[in-house]
């Protein structure tokens, strides 16, 4: 059966890559398995039909057969236990990529998300001045901890699997600022990452919804 994925109608990201739809559209192209979309706009995401499927309100959602998630990383994680690509054979190393699915969720992304917030949000606060380096410092001591561990390997622990999948796309929601060039090895990751063909294939996918709604 193939799964159907719910993305926005009309990205607030503008094409570049940023909407969670991505990592699920990346993780699906990786292991092969096809996956339709079905469009939301944002008065929808917040009505009682994908409020039942996802009960904050948001993209994206994953439906197959009589299962329904919500929650990108679940749904990651939820491909990737299916299907053979995105998580090692051996026990230990399976477990030691999804700790890292967690880390780049849990640990690394929430920094990043708040200095985005505090960036897109918050200029006209009378504190901004004040609060922007805080965050910023708390972003590159989480990047500079990332930096260490990950050295000059290619990939976060042996093989590319879903932890580095997951931990790219957080990583790439910095695009947009000058904080991860300051992170050599961390900036040839996320090039690492984007130049596989399955993210190229999801990246294209996502940008064509944006370029068909810019030009209707």
């Amino acid at each position: 059966m193939i799964p159907t994925i719910t993305a926005f109608e009309s990205s607030p990201d503008r094409g570049k890559g940023q909407a969670r739809d991505m990592r699920v559209r990346w993780a699906l192209e990786e292991v092969g398995q096809p996956y339709d979309v079905r469009l939301v706009s944002f008065s929808e995401m917040k009505e009682g039909a994908h409020r039942a499927l996802h009960p904050f309100g948001q993209i994206p959602t994953y439906e197959e057969g009589g299962l329904a998630l919500f929650e990108s990383g679940a749904i990651v994680f939820h491909i990737a236990q299916r299907h053979a690509g995105l998580l090692p054979d051996d026990a230990n190393a399976r477990a030691r990529a999804i700790t890292w699915m967690f880390a780049a969720l849990g640990t690394v992304e929430p920094p990043i998300v708040d200095l985005q917030n505090a960036v897109l949000l918050e200029r006209d606060k009378s504190w901004y001045e004040q609060r922007l380096p805080i965050v910023k410092d708390r972003t590159r001591d989480r990047l500079g901890e990332l930096c260490r561990r990950l050295g000059h390997a290619d990939w976060l622990d042996g093989a590319f699997s879903a932890g580095d999948l997951l931990m790219v796309t957080v990583l790439r929601r910095l695009n947009a600022s000058d904080i991860l060039n300051e992170y050599p090895n961390l900036s040839a990751y996320v090039a690492r990452g984007e130049a596989r063909p399955a993210f190229k294939r999801a990246f294209d996918a996502q940008l064509a919804v944006f370029t068909a709604a810019s030009n209707p």
